[in-house]
């Protein structure tokens, strides 16, 4: 997808990455708009994003979600991609763990963003593109992270569903698996305490990885090493086979019950409760 003149939703846009991607597409030029749970700090990233189009939604409210969707579809005349942004995390053993908590974790970090892309589908054309972050979660579910990483895996079974029913219509369907990030994301849980963890990636490897995306990924993409001559191509995309996670798998940095920590806290960290 060119990126210039593009249609672009950005769910999520009150969070690190999802407001550092916004204003990203906006950079080069797309046409964005914004969705978002804080209305301040929504009301600043569409000012920043030349006045753009901005919607409150709420991970409780499917019909809130949708319609959000649908206004920024009839602002810029339709869209060409919808990138989710959205999610929350949790610590503690799973036994421990309460089930309004992990009610809130289901409804956060995966039927919101069913429910956003869902409406998107019959908006978004030939060649248009539905991304989502889940998290290298999915790959390897993290103790004390059971809820999250049941959460995060719920999505990307339902993007693999929708990527196959979409795939003869001419969409592409991005399922964006970024490792931890260096944000605030973890130590905004909604309960419990994250181990201590490697350094993150940076955040603008992150929105690199999306945007790139948005370009061109379809299926599983993964982050990896900029190319060295500069050209945008670091990031991958397998339907059945992984690419290298680059930066994500720090196999020295520290481990804990047997489990790389880098795979903890998925990429699109920095949200303040919903927004990544």
């Amino acid at each position: 997808m060119e990126l210039t003149g593009s249609r672009v939703l950005v769910a999520g846009a009150t969070g690190e990455i999802g407001s550092a991607l916004a204003r990203d597409l906006h950079r080069r030029d797309a046409r964005v708009a914004v969705a978002g749970r804080d209305p301040d700090r929504l009301t600043g990233v569409a000012r920043d994003c030349g006045d753009a189009p901005a919607f409150g939604i709420d991970a409780y409210r499917p019909d809130v979600c949708a319609a959000a969707v649908r206004g920024a579809a009839r602002r810029w005349g339709g869209l060409d991609a919808v990138a989710v942004c959205v999610g929350v995390t949790a610590f503690g053993p799973a036994a421990e763990v309460d089930d309004a908590v992990a009610e809130h974790l289901l409804s956060v970090n995966a039927l919101a963003p069913m429910a956003l892309l869902r409406a998107a589908v019959p908006l978004v054309g030939r060649g248009g593109v539905l991304a989502a972050v889940t998290g290298v979660v999915v790959d390897t579910p993290v103790p004390r992270m059971a809820d999250y990483s049941a959460a995060k895996a719920a999505l990307a079974a339902w993007l693999h569903a929708l990527r196959r029913e979409l795939r003869p219509a001419g969409v592409r369907v991005a399922d964006v698996r970024l490792p931890h990030v260096a944000t605030a994301f973890a130590g905004r849980a909604v309960t419990g305490s994250p181990p201590r963890l490697p350094p993150g990636l940076p955040r603008s490897e992150a929105i690199r990885t999306v945007t790139e995306a948005l370009v061109r990924g379809d299926g599983v993409v993964r982050h990896t090493a900029a190319a060295p001559s500069g050209r945008a191509d670091g990031a991958g995309r397998t339907d059945s086979a992984d690419l290298a996670d680059g930066a994500g798998r720090a196999d020295g940095a520290g481990r804990a019950d047997g489990v790389d920590l880098a795979a903890g806290p998925d990429g699109a960290a920095g949200l303040e409760d919903a927004d990544r």
